[in-house]
């Protein structure tokens, strides 16, 4: 059965805003939520990025049913993974096992903040290896060292763990990240509707996993006010990973974007008051055979976005 979150943009959002959004999104039905972890925004019209582990333990504690994950989490850079394993599992005590963590090999937007040097991505994608082997390591219980390629853990111990083990998901673009999650993750999140992504990890794993993915709409009463916000505050979109991971700050993106035109991004963002335009894309992702699908809703309305969601989406997507 597909299961629908709400995204909540740390970039578009302040920290209490994105606790009263999660709010809504479970009274309205969503499954689950899905948060962004990010220094900073992707363009300066968007305007925000709280920390995303301070907003998650406020949702834990003001929701009741809806599941939490990450997306994503890079926990090689800006953080050790012996941070993000100790912020997990908090999360998921709090929670009462309704969390999972969602990780990726990051953007240099987030993680140059700290001084050190953006590696390769294959060299990422090795340090990410190790990161999520360092985290079921510290999950399991008891103290641990490790000396590896790149980490080291001294001595350290968990003392508050669910009782329940942290699903792990891993964001792949292609064959290879999706070797990685196969080795290291329990399932896969991916930025396109890309079956073959699915079926690569399956592959290699032996069997299938959760597969996320997430569609960006811009929902507004008028069409020409839903491809204005979408222009303005999602420029990015019009960019792949070889761009995205690449550039340093907010004013990079906004001078990328320069001549991004609307119509470039109303071809990956369907824009406007009609259901139909944003249930097509929608049912890419379902028809890809992903069953955990993020619904991302651009712009300030998070209210009407949800209750669009509700009213309009839900009865053909459920």
């Amino acid at each position: 059965m597909t299961k629908f979150g709400y995204k909540l943009m740390t970039e578009e959002h302040g920290p209490k805003a994105l606790v009263e959004n999660a709010v809504r999104a479970e009274q309205a039905g969503f499954d689950f939520v899905s948060i962004s972890d990010h220094f900073h925004p992707w363009h300066e019209a968007q305007g925000h990025s709280p920390f995303a582990w301070s907003v998650l333990g406020a949702i834990a504690h003001a929701t009741t049913r809806i599941g939490i994950t990450t997306g994503l989490t890079c926990p090689i850079i800006r953080y050790h993974p012996a941070i993000i394993a100790q912020a997990a599992a908090t999360i998921a005590v709090m929670s009462e096992n309704r969390f999972s963590l969602a990780v990726g090999a990051g953007e240099r937007l987030n993680e140059h903040v700290t001084g050190e040097l953006w590696p390769s991505t294959p060299e990422r994608h090795a340090m990410l290896g190790e990161a999520v082997e360092i985290m079921r390591m510290l999950w399991s219980g008891g103290v641990h060292s490790h000396v590896g390629e790149f980490f080291s853990l001294d001595h350290a111990r968990l003392y508050d763990l669910p009782e329940e083990p942290i699903t792990v998901t891993l964001g792949v673009s292609g064959a290879k990240s999706a070797a990685l999650a196969a080795e290291v993750a329990d399932g896969i999140m991916a930025t396109s509707p890309d079956d073959g992504l699915i079926e690569a990890f399956a592959k290699a794993k032996g069997k299938a996993g959760p597969a996320y993915g997430e569609a960006a709409l811009s929902y507004a009463a008028h069409e020409d006010a839903a491809l204005k916000q979408a222009h303005e505050r999602f420029a990015f979109s019009a960019f792949d990973w070889t761009v995205n991971s690449e550039l340093r700050d907010p004013a990079g993106f906004d001078a990328a974007s320069k001549f991004v035109r609307p119509e470039d991004i109303a071809a990956n963002v369907p824009c406007g008051p009609d259901p139909e335009k944003h249930l097509e894309a929608i049912r890419q992702w379902v028809d890809a055979g992903y069953d955990h699908i993020v619904l991302l809703g651009v712009g300030p309305d998070q209210e009407g976005f949800i209750a669009f969601c509700e009213k309009d989406l839900f009865p053909k997507l459920k």
